[in-house]
């Protein structure tokens, strides 16, 4: 594998473009951040290449976050780029991930969080979005210090983050989030239900993060139904497709009630303190 340039970033896209649903991470990074920017999330990339052409991508953030979309090819190529750094995890595909966490060596280090999820994708044309209470409004419509607080539960419940860890970084989310217009919260009579974020979006398709709903709110709906509204909204700017991963057996029934299909799995791997590839 060879270091991308910004003259490979056509070819990229396009391969990358063809499995967008598995890629949203570093095609919307890539658009937001930047080729080797200076933000935490910017990409750096790798290309292996097929008979000229992009046959599979690496990624791997500012921050030390790894993205594979290998697409076959042998995971023992991507160990001497990544020799000597520090890794903050892996997120992608799990048939990407797993296979290149051992590869590397470091499967089964301390991680807060080292999950296999069902990995979902809609077409916003087979989009229903349920009855129910609330309505759309922004993340700003609701008070930010209760949205901070639902974000650091989030972090806990759904990371697995230490709480003053998880509290340091909805402060920083929350900023962000207001910023990037990128999240909204169901609201009934001034007071909040369920929140629904996109995590990473490009003119065409979004990806949902994000979701929560406070424990004595369960089992209403309102998570079902945030999303959904939130993704027709997308759609009526112009958006047609979305995709998500889910963690659990309720979140998993309820996407699936507003039209999400599964199409794979998705792994998630982020360490508690950073190994480095040796």
């Amino acid at each position: 594998m060879r270091r991308a340039g910004p003259t490979d970033l056509p070819a990229i896209r396009a391969f990358l473009g063809a499995r967008v649903e598995r890629a949203m991470f570093p095609l919307s990074n890539l658009d937001r951040f930047g080729l080797d920017g200076e933000a935490d999330y910017a990409p750096s990339m790798w290309v292996a290449e097929q008979d000229g052409a992009v046959g599979g991508v690496l990624t791997v953030g500012r921050g030390g976050m790894v993205m594979p979309n290998l697409a076959g090819n042998d995971p023992a190529a991507a160990i001497d780029i990544l020799r000597g750094r520090a890794v903050s995890g892996l997120i992608g595909p799990m048939e990407e991930v797993r296979p290149l966490l051992a590869a590397l060596g470091i499967a089964g280090y301390p991680a807060t969080l080292d999950r296999d999820e069902t990995h979902f994708a809609l077409d916003l044309d087979d989009l229903t979005v349920p009855e129910g209470e609330g309505s759309l409004a922004t993340l700003a419509a609701a008070d930010p210090e209760e949205m901070i607080r639902w974000r650091a539960d989030y972090n806990v419940e759904a990371n697995g983050l230490p709480h003053v860890k998880a509290e340091k970084e909805a402060r920083a989310s929350y900023q962000s989030y207001i910023a990037a217009g990128s999240h909204r919260v169901l609201m009934a009579g001034g007071r909040p239900l369920a929140t629904s974020g996109f995590n990473a979006f490009l003119p065409d398709i979004v990806q949902i993060g994000g979701v929560y709903t406070p424990p004595s709110l369960r089992g209403r709906g309102h998570a079902r139904r945030v999303v959904a509204l939130h993704l027709a909204e997308a759609r009526a700017r112009g958006v047609t497709r979305a995709t998500l991963f889910s963690g659990s057996d309720m979140a998993s029934r309820a996407y699936r009630a507003i039209g999400f299909r599964r199409i794979g799995q998705w792994t998630l791997v982020i360490f508690d303190v950073k190994p480095v590839v040796s």
